[in-house]
């Protein structure tokens, strides 16, 4: 229809904000519809990881490096067209280490570093010594270390709201407090809106961007996927003095807590300060559907396992306590691409807890797709249709 919107991305977080900026910078009209504020949901309650670190030889890492390439350049034209107020992020290209507490560990540690660099990763085996030097802090029990100077960290909610921004500017729309309820199909079956509370929205294609919410709103639409919500919670202290922590260090249970299919609590030490001076400390995974109850035992562990890695935590005070939702897939690979049951249905979800990082590429890679020009990455690992996620999504 004359005057409707060649796309409606559903969620506001920073996956949705990616892929509406992409698309409106591809040349097509698009609306962004959440239930809630933007940026209110998963993308709030991250902690701005942009890694490289943590992710294992694969397609997931492929676009972890692709996206670690895209956000700077991204983030400065932006910045050129909204002005620096408007489209300031906080990107901090801050680097990160990750330090192994026991012989086994550091073994494990460096042979995992070395098939990284085999796939053009910067990971650099340091002594002990050396990473005491980087983070004078850091506990004397650690007994290896590998230094990442690409890993970076941003301000979530910042850079969601400057990417909204952009949409906004090229003649998109960004409407909250407005729930989608299902699409609309055409004669031949294929999308043709967007229901929502507030009325339909005529379209020609809709994009899942809900995060741990988007298997309920592919079940909703008729194209059920198995997309689970996976609980995190981030203590935040009180600000310390500059350099405190001067990197993001985790230990080296991280990457095994990230892909893990447990779904019973698991907890593994990350630690990185902000600009405002607090000392972000996480995480903690597991699967408890959408129970958002802030367990005592949970920041307790957290809380031991951080000040084992720096004792000068052990007395800082924390100020608060945040949990979120990570979109969990099965096989611990995004979703990103047209879904086959329902011409005109798109997916970008499954990040975990990834999606800050991987936005842009998951973006730059989706629009590609939809708007039929040369994906910048190999799209087949993130189909929708993937045993994985249909073998456990509804009927």
């Amino acid at each position: 229809m004359p005057g409707s919107p060649d796309v409606v991305v559903v969620g506001a977080g920073v996956v949705g904000a990616a892929c509406a900026e992409a698309l409106s910078a591809a040349g097509r009209r698009v609306v962004v519809v959440d239930r809630g504020a933007p940026a209110s949901g998963t993308t709030g309650a991250g902690e701005g990881n942009v890694l490289v670190s943590d992710k294992e030889p694969g397609p997931e890492l492929e676009l972890a490096k692709l996206s670690r390439r895209l956000w700077p350049d991204l983030l400065a034209g932006l910045r050129e067209e909204l002005g620096p107020r408007a489209a300031e992020a906080e990107w901090d290209p801050k680097g990160g280490l990750v330090a192994a507490l026991g012989d086994t560990d550091a073994e494990a540690l460096a042979a995992f570093a070395a098939t990284q660099r085999d796939q053009g990763v910067r990971a650099e085996d340091i002594t002990p010594e050396h990473a005491r030097e980087l983070e004078p802090h850091l506990t004397p029990r650690v007994s290896g270390a590998v230094l990442y100077p690409d890993d970076a960290q941003l301000q979530p909610v910042l850079a969601a709201t400057a990417l909204l921004a952009a949409v906004r500017a090229r003649g998109g729309e960004v409407r909250g407090r407005t729930s989608a309820l299902g699409v609309r199909r055409d004669r031949s079956g294929a999308v043709a809106a967007l229901a929502t509370s507030g009325g339909d929205i005529p379209c020609g294609a809709v994009v899942n961007a809900c995060g741990p919410w988007a298997g309920a709103f592919a079940e909703t639409a008729g194209a059920p996927l198995d997309i689970r919500p996976r609980r995190g919670v981030v203590l935040v202290t009180a600000p310390l003095p500059p350099g405190t922590v001067r990197r993001k260090v985790y230990d080296a249970d991280y990457v095994g807590a990230v892909g893990s299919d447990d779904a019973d609590l698991q907890t593994s030490t990350v630690v990185e300060s902000t600009a405002a001076g607090t000392v972000l400390i996480g995480s903690s995974r597991e699967r408890v559907g959408f129970d958002d109850t802030m367990r005592v035992h949970v920041l307790r562990a957290i809380a031991r396992k951080a000040a084992a890695l720096f004792p000068v935590l052990e007395r800082v005070p924390v100020m608060r306590a945040y949990g979120g939702f990570r979109p969990y897939a099965p096989d611990h690979l995004p979703v990103i691409g047209p879904d086959p049951r329902l011409p005109g249905l798109w997916h970008a979800t499954g990040h975990e807890g990834a999606g800050i990082g991987l936005a842009a590429g998951t973006g730059r890679l989706l629009a590609d797709l939809l708007t039929g020009a040369d994906p910048v990455l190999d799209p087949a690992p993130f189909r929708v249709d993937r045993p994985a996620l249909l073998a456990g999504a509804p009927a």
